[in-house]
């Protein structure tokens, strides 16, 4: 009894002490979460494995909305080019319905029309000076730029760029304007937040993020293209915005989207602004100057690798050399691997002409080269690339290579006529037959070859007595030239 009348006292105990305990580790929690709340504003969402995602990116977007500017042109596209009746009838001033057409048709006659296009840009400095792209204001007879607080203003074209799709505008303004800095993209990393801003389908002042998903790429756009690709939405209107990282620096300049349908599907490409950057000082000149190496090359293929003897797939190979240009002149020749430029490494063919671009002109840079399995190194002045080059250099009855399945002639000025080629003599292939090595690597008719495994290709029987000498499965190496572009073709013999 004593045991059962002392329970009751004891758990009356046990009960008070368990409820001042939960008591203090409620208020003791509760404390320590409004800290964290009051600590980590700007990041209330981050956790332990993302400690620095944000949880809004509205503080950012206030500092850069005033920088980011809408950028409308007008371009004057002529009317009537190309139409049956822009000319009094399908046969011309002199077509003996003209009247009839002029008299029905008249009215409906295609007049010039101005084409309005959108885009945007960002302010860099005090003094008005835009970044945007080339695509936005090229060909433009009136550039007018809107700021976030509704003033507009009319643009100049300061300097343009099409190899790198940059353009820089410049507006008058008596009130204070208020730059973006610039970040350094080649800090970025993949899985980076970044923020796209922009005017997209006209829809002035939007913001969309994403993260970086992959940097340096090359799609095809242009000859120095490196870019940022991003699933921050970009849509038609964004050309030329920012793209900033958490900081709010610019780290691109918004230009490409891959699309079907003309909207966002979360692969957008963006300049990295360091490019940006690298010629801004040309640009507020008016011109853009890059700098001339004087070689076409070409990607190395597994095929290449083995029948030049390499030990990898890294670099640029050489084939064809400017006659009189930089490299000709230090020593450089075709079949040349250029491995190394000014101390820069080459991994990939896609390397290097932006690194020469990128270089002064009058400077003299160590080239280092793979010329049959030996290393050599040469001295190179650079010179300076013009817009309107040609790279060419080409060095004789007929011939049919069953094997190849390809028919080669000598050039002679007719046949030359007849395939639509400027050149009028050398070794060109005249028929390449479907499913056929030659096929099957690329070779076509108007192709002129100029040298066969590193050897001048003279005449169509030294050509195919030559070719006799390979047995089934062996691998030539063809050099050819086509247009104005030259470059290494392999062909494996069949039966």
């Amino acid at each position: 009894m004593g045991f059962m009348k002392c329970a009751p006292a004891v758990a009356d105990r046990l009960h008070t002490w368990r409820v001042r305990n939960v008591i203090l580790w409620l208020t003791a929690g509760l404390i320590g979460t409004v800290l964290i709340i009051s600590a980590s504003p700007s990041f209330a969402q981050s956790t332990g494995l993302l400690p620095a995602a944000p949880g809004s990116f509205s503080t950012l977007v206030k500092k850069a909305k005033a920088s980011v500017v809408n950028i409308s042109t007008v371009k004057t596209i002529a009317g009537g080019l190309g139409h049956p009746f822009s000319f009094g009838g399908p046969s011309g001033p002199n077509d003996p319905l003209r009247d009839f057409f002029d008299r029905f048709f008249g009215d409906q006659m295609p007049k010039d029309f101005k084409q309005k296009n959108l885009g945007s840009g960002f302010i860099i400095d005090t003094s008005g000076f835009i970044l945007t792209n080339n695509h936005v204001v090229e060909k433009a007879d009136e550039i007018t730029v809107k700021l976030a607080d509704g003033k507009s203003f009319l643009a100049k074209i300061v300097g343009r760029d099409p190899k790198t799709d940059l353009a820089l505008i410049r507006i008058e303004s008596d009130h204070e304007l208020t730059p973006l800095p610039m970040g350094d993209s080649d800090r970025l990393e993949v899985g980076d937040w970044v923020v796209a801003m922009g005017n997209p389908f006209g829809l002035d002042n939007t913001v969309t993020a994403g993260i970086v998903s992959a940097k340096y790429r090359h799609i095809g756009a242009g000859p120095y293209e490196n870019f940022i690709q991003t699933d921050a939405s970009i849509n038609p209107g964004n050309s030329g915005g920012p793209l900033l990282n958490t900081d709010g620096q610019v780290i691109g300049i918004n230009t490409v989207i891959f699309s079907q349908s003309g909207g966002s599907i979360g692969i957008g490409f963006a300049i990295p602004i360091n490019m940006a950057k690298e010629i801004l000082d040309q640009l507020k000149k008016g011109k853009v100057v890059r700098g001339w190496l004087g070689v076409m090359i070409q990607k190395i293929t597994p095929e290449l690798k083995d029948k030049l003897g390499l030990e990898n797939e890294k670099g640029a190979l050489v084939a064809d050399v400017s006659s009189g240009g930089p490299a000709e002149k230090a020593g450089i020749q075709r079949g040349d691997v250029v491995v190394s430029f000014d101390g820069k490494k080459i991994d990939e063919m896609k390397d290097l002409p932006y690194i020469v671009a990128s270089t002064p002109i009058g400077k003299t840079v160590s080239v280092e080269v793979i010329r049959k399995g030996r290393k050599r190194l040469f001295d190179v002045k650079i010179g300076e690339l013009k817009e309107e080059r040609k790279d060419v250099e080409e060095e004789g009855k007929s011939g049919t290579e069953e094997r190849l399945g390809l028919k080669v002639e000598e050039l002679t000025p007719q046949l030359a006529k007849d395939l639509g080629l400027a050149e009028t003599e050398g070794l060109v292939i005249v028929q390449v037959d479907g499913n056929s090595p030659a096929a099957e690597a690329g070779l076509r008719p108007g192709d002129i070859i100029l040298e066969l495994d590193q050897h001048l290709a003279k005449d169509p029987a030294d050509f195919l007595k030559r070719i006799e000498r390979y047995k089934e499965g062996d691998t030539l190496l063809f050099l050819i030239k086509r247009g104005d572009s030259t470059l290494y073709v392999t062909v494996k013999v069949d039966d």
